[in-house]
């Protein structure tokens, strides 16, 4: 995107001396060639191939140069951004040719250097590029790495368009770290987005099925990105995987594409193949259930925030006291100003700091209130805020608070503040409890989700065991207690299916009323059916009354209205073994467990197995 013979270094000034001899230190790099990429692999997790690859710019080896963090932050410190940027575009793609590299190229840039380079060279810049370095553009997708806010948003949609139009693509990175906006995705309109590593990291499940630094709750974020990209088109690409774990995790989740040490680390050379490990991983039937169990929606969507303790000044602080605060608070990204314990303003630690060591601001300004250089119209959330507000917060014109963070208020009174990475967290969890396709008793997916499951096995080959379990002599149970015991019998039954299921393998769902579906890939499956059953005789006894329990059952009306005597309530299973291509789809399975269910109550059997073939001949 620069002319071939063009060094970002040549006309440059600066006066200070330390970045001069830091853009000297760049010119080197750049003019005697010490710049090289290295290509780190993308799989697609559906097929098992190597989808594409990430190009690393790299320095000089065994040097403190090597790492692009360093290369990047002695350009900042030189003057020049956004050139070095481009330069290394520039080498990437020159690397790439000569590398003979297929797929698609993934290219880290910033923003603003983007758009920089359109407003510089023309609109036909990239494409002109692209053919200096011999590079279909077809291969090309631009990975915007901004983690700040966009200055100018109308010009990055509009270099957006041009990149379409020559035939590249675009990606988000980092997507979840707290600084990429909801807003951008939205208006770009990316090919690609990749999830953040910390989404990623942990979420397969250990032996023995206990969650890795909260598995289930990452897993429900994901799910929430999977529906933002549904709705946008956009394809997703999983960082960071390192584990099998983790690859198995994604894959079963239905992400696309994936990157991270364990399909292949950074290299010279493209790859053909990822690594073995990653190869066989991918290449066995799913396991992992696609949900988990929920912990019941918060009153407010902020409620679980931990909140950053930081301490609320007086609007007539002067600024020296306010310096002297953040000296002594150095982990203190901002700070209230609360009139009584109701906040006026906000004060960004960095916009302030920048201002007071600027030349006699503490001489003409330090005694004066901090409040002239604060933000007067900070944003402000209630703990139990709706999460229709927040969503429109996070999509607004106004990105500010990804900086300055917010301030936290309950019934208008001060309590604390937030950062902008908290607020994207707290609004993706809450936007999936309120999404979910759950059973609102119970918290367990519902029909949907069932039936979606039972597709992915079928489509799979994966045997499983579809096993529909009742409740037995429960409406005269409901009618005697009242629904609020009878909830909590239906409740009971829930938490038992869930303790016996293995979350690795198996699947709990609600059918609704007092009918759930567990779908085992649990090899003792019989054995798991067999302790829900007897732990609910047991623990069901403690829902009657001593009276109850004393008689064996109650005095009730059965459905035509006559009165007659009923056991206690008891649980029967109804199972129906499924094997490779026995059914093509989940309304069958679901009918023959549903039948198997009515002859495990009919026969008062705790446990009924009806192979698959019988009841198809039942059916029928």
């Amino acid at each position: 995107m620069l002319p071939a013979a063009a060094y970002p270094t040549d006309s440059v000034p600066t006066a200070d001396p330390q970045a001069r001899r830091e853009l000297r230190v760049v010119a080197r790099l750049m003019r005697y060639h010490q710049l090289h990429a290295v290509f780190q692999p993308l799989a697609d997790l559906r097929t098992g191939a190597v989808y594409g690859h990430e190009a690393l710019i790299r320095g000089p080896v065994d040097t403190p140069l090597h790492a692009p963090d360093a290369l990047l932050a002695l350009a900042r410190r030189a003057g020049i951004p956004q050139a070095f940027e481009l330069f290394c575009l520039r080498t990437v793609l020159a690397d790439w040719h000569r590398a003979c590299g297929t797929g698609r190229l993934f290219v880290n840039i910033g923003a603003d250097a983007l758009v920089q380079a359109v407003r510089r060279h023309g609109p036909d810049a990239l494409l002109r590029a692209l053919r200096t370095a011999r590079v279909d553009p077809r291969q090309l997708v631009l990975e915007i790495t901004e983690h700040e806010r966009v200055p100018d948003l109308e010009a990055l949609r509009e270099v957006a368009r041009q990149v379409h139009a020559c035939g590249a693509m675009l990606a988000l990175d980092d997507f979840g770290d707290g600084h990429s906006s909801l807003r951008l995705w939205s208006e770009l309109r990316p090919d690609f987005v990749k999830i953040d590593k910390y989404f990623t990291r942990g979420i397969g499940l250990q032996e023995g099925g206990s969650a890795l630094h909260g598995g289930p709750e990452k897993i429900q974020v994901l799910r929430a990105i999977q529906g933002i990209a549904n709705i946008f088109g956009t394809r997703l690409v999983a960082e960071g995987i390192e584990t099998v774990q983790e690859l198995c995790a994604l894959r079963e989740l239905g992400i696309s594409h994936g990157q991270g040490y364990l399909l292949g680390r950074p290299a010279m050379a493209p790859r053909l193949r990822l690594e073995a490990a990653a190869t066989a991983a991918l290449a066995t039937g799913p396991a992992m259930p696609p949900a988990f169990p929920q912990r019941p929606a918060r009153p407010g969507v902020l409620r679980g925030l931990t909140l950053i303790d930081a301490p609320a000044l007086a609007p007539g602080t002067s600024h020296n006291e306010l310096a002297g605060l953040f000296h002594a608070r150095h982990n203190l990204h901002a700070v209230a100003l609360v009139d009584g314990d109701r906040p006026v303003a906000l004060v960004n630690r960095q916009h302030f700091m920048d201002h007071y060591a600027t030349l006699f601001f503490r001489e003409v300004h330090g005694k004066k209130p901090c409040i002239t250089h604060a933000n007067r119209s900070p944003r402000v959330i209630e703990l139990d805020d709706d999460i229709d507000e927040l969503i429109a917060i996070l999509t607004s014109h106004d990105q500010r608070y990804l900086n300055d963070g917010f301030i936290v208020t309950e019934q208008g009174r001060y309590v604390g503040l937030g950062t902008g990475e908290q607020l994207v967290r707290s609004v993706t969890e809450a936007r999936i409890e309120a999404a979910r396709h759950a059973n609102p008793l119970t918290l367990l997916p519902g029909n949907i989700p069932i039936n979606l499951h039972i597709e992915r096995l079928l489509g799979s080959g994966t045997p499983f065991v579809a096993c529909h379990a009742d409740l037995n002599d429960f409406k005269p149970f409901n009618d005697h207690y009242g629904y609020w015991r009878g909830d909590e019998m239906i409740r009971l039954a829930a938490r038992l299916a869930l303790a016996h299921a293995d979350p690795q393998r198996d699947f709990v769902g609600h059918v609704g009323g007092d009918d759930f579906m567990v779908l085992f890939q649990s090899p003792d499956w019989r054995e798991r059916c067999e302790r829900i059953v007897d732990g609910f005789a047991q623990q069901a006894l403690a829902l009657f009354d001593p009276e109850a329990r004393a008689a064996g059952g109650i005095h009730g009306e059965d459905r035509d209205g006559q009165p007659r005597f009923f056991p206690c309530t008891t649980l029967s299973i109804g199972a129906v073994p499924v094997g490779r291509g026995a059914f093509r789809h989940a309304d069958e399975v679901a009918s023959l467990a549903a039948l198997a269910k009515h002859d495990a109550k009919a026969t008062r059997q705790g446990l009924f197995l009806r192979e698959a073939a019988a009841a198809r001949r039942a059916v029928g």
